[in-house]
């Protein structure tokens, strides 16, 4: 039984498998089918895109040869129509050729008539040459033989007739021409120098600087000699001053060329006398403070002065030998005041004439540094004073101008003119200057001199103390005109070689006297 169920058992799993099988196989027909009938579709889809493509692709492929052919013959038509153009300039070109051709065919055919014409012309002309040369060889030899001249005699004879014509019309000539200008030039620098003048109204004052110390009583001057002159020796030593003691009464007498030297003893001797301990190590400490504060007053005078003339921008070291210019005289003038007084004035005229009056009133102010050292260094002050500019890093206009100012180095601008001008009415305004009488009349007696030295002079007069010389000539050693180039000579000469402050003034006198007598 258990055999019998188990057989059907099998055959109902075997009949499971085979319809499982069969169901499988049934499946995947049906898959394969609708597989197909997709892929027929999908086929037949492409195939539709394909033509839609092929057909667009044949579109665009036609639209680029129509535009292609476009192109082509708008580019076509363009170089067409620039070979016509070519063309037509060529034939332009060649028509124009050939015009020049012609017209200088037609110009070689008129030159060379002309060349003949000119060719005739000139045997012509050589003919009449010939026959003019000879008309005028034969009129001079009929002069000659009237008038008993040669050839060159009459020459000469006409050539000097014409050179005193012209020389008397060239001098007449000369000489207005001189009149005008000066009186131009004399009118302008007289309202330019009074308006200045008038602008700037400084006081009219002589620095009288003294080397004298005043005492209370002649004992006095045994303690400043000291035992044995101990303390009078280390004085000087320390000051590098002498001190002249003599029988003048009250006074002691300082001497040194240094003013700066001579103030420290002056101050420090007061101070001596006034504390009334006096000896060599007391010396010692005062002069050293005394210097000490004369340096420092001496930078302070430079500060100030350029201070009141709106100056900036200068070394420290020329600020301080600017100030030792307070203790410099010259011609009993303090120089740190002229050189103020002419930095304003310069700066008036500079103003009038439309230059720079910053840098008129430098030139002022610097114009006589060089004196504040020029007994350490060789020279003359202007140049010194030009050279330590220079060192310091001044202007080249204002160093030029300072060292020019008294004709030591070429002018290079009118400042050096102005500085000259106001350097001089500074100095020369009455009061400003006190000059020895031996030192005046050897001016005027060099000014003679110079005047007196010219041939065909006569006599000359210095007058006006110095301002003026008349010089009388021989009238016939000297014309009209020769007369006023003798002035401008001896002028030239006398600013040269006589150092005087101001201007002078030359006269010549040229005078013919005829005397007769009765019979």
């Amino acid at each position: 039984m258990e055999e019998i169920y188990a057989g059907q058992g099998l055959l109902i799993s075997i009949g499971f498998l085979v319809l499982g099988f069969f169901f499988h196989a049934y499946l995947t027909k049906t898959n394969a089918i609708a597989a197909s009938k997709q892929a027929k579709a999908i086929l037949k889809e492409a195939n539709k895109e394909g033509d839609v493509i092929r057909r667009e692709a044949k579109v665009q492929a036609k639209d680029a040869v129509l535009r292609a052919r476009e192109n082509a013959a708008k580019e076509y038509a363009h170089q067409r129509k620039e070979i016509l153009d070519l063309e037509q300039r060529v034939v332009a070109r060649e028509k124009n050729l050939s015009s020049k051709l012609e017209m200088l065919s037609n110009k070689e055919i008129q030159l060379t008539g002309r060349m003949t014409e000119l060719a005739e012309e000139k045997e012509v002309l050589i003919s009449k040459e010939r026959a003019l040369e000879k008309l005028i060889t034969e009129e001079n030899v009929r002069i000659e033989k009237a008038a008993a001249f040669s050839k060159e005699q009459a020459r000469e004879v006409i050539m000097k007739r014409m050179e005193d014509e012209l020389q008397g019309e060239a001098n007449a000539l000369v000489r207005n021409i001189q009149k005008a200008a000066k009186e131009e030039a004399k009118k302008t620098a007289q309202e330019i120098i009074s308006t200045a003048i008038q602008r700037y109204a400084a006081e009219t004052v002589c620095d009288l600087t003294s080397s004298q110390v005043n005492l209370e009583s002649d004992d006095v001057k045994g303690r400043i000699i000291g035992r044995e002159g101990r303390n009078i020796k280390s004085f000087e030593a320390e000051t590098g001053v002498n001190v002249l003691i003599d029988e003048t009464p009250e006074v002691v007498v300082l001497s040194c060329y240094d003013p700066i030297r001579r103030e420290v003893a002056r101050v420090a001797l007061e101070r001596l006398i006034e504390d009334g301990r006096i000896h060599p190590a007391r010396i010692e400490e005062t002069v050293a403070q005394v210097r000490k504060e004369i340096d420092e007053t001496i930078h302070s005078a430079g500060e100030e002065a350029l201070y009141g003339l709106g100056l900036t921008g200068v070394a420290p070291e020329l600020v301080h030998t600017l100030g030792k210019l307070k203790y410099r005289t010259s011609y009993k003038q303090n120089v740190l005041d002229h050189s103020v007084e002419t930095a304003h004035i310069m700066a008036l005229m500079a103003t009038e004439m439309g230059l720079d009056p910053k840098l008129a009133k430098r030139v002022g102010i610097f114009h006589d540094i060089g004196k504040a050292v020029d007994h350490e260094v060789e020279g003359g002050h202007a140049v010194i004073g030009a050279n330590l500019l220079r060192k310091y890093g001044e202007d080249r206009i204002v160093y030029n101008a300072v060292g020019s100012h008294h004709e030591d180095m070429e002018r290079e601008s009118v400042y050096a003119v102005l500085c000259d001008a106001a350097d001089a009415l500074t100095a020369a305004r009455p009061g400003a200057r006190l000059e020895s009488t031996d030192l005046y009349i050897q001016r005027l007696e060099q000014i003679e001199k110079i005047a007196s030295s010219i041939a065909g002079v006569k006599s000359s007069y210095a007058v006006q103390a110095g301002r003026e010389v008349r010089i009388m000539v021989e009238p016939t050693k000297f014309n009209d005109h020769g007369a006023s180039l003798l002035a401008k000579n001896i002028a030239q000469q006398i600013g040269k070689e006589v150092k005087i402050p101001g201007t002078v003034r030359v006269t010549v006198i040229r005078e013919t006297r005829c005397v007769e007598y009765t019979r």
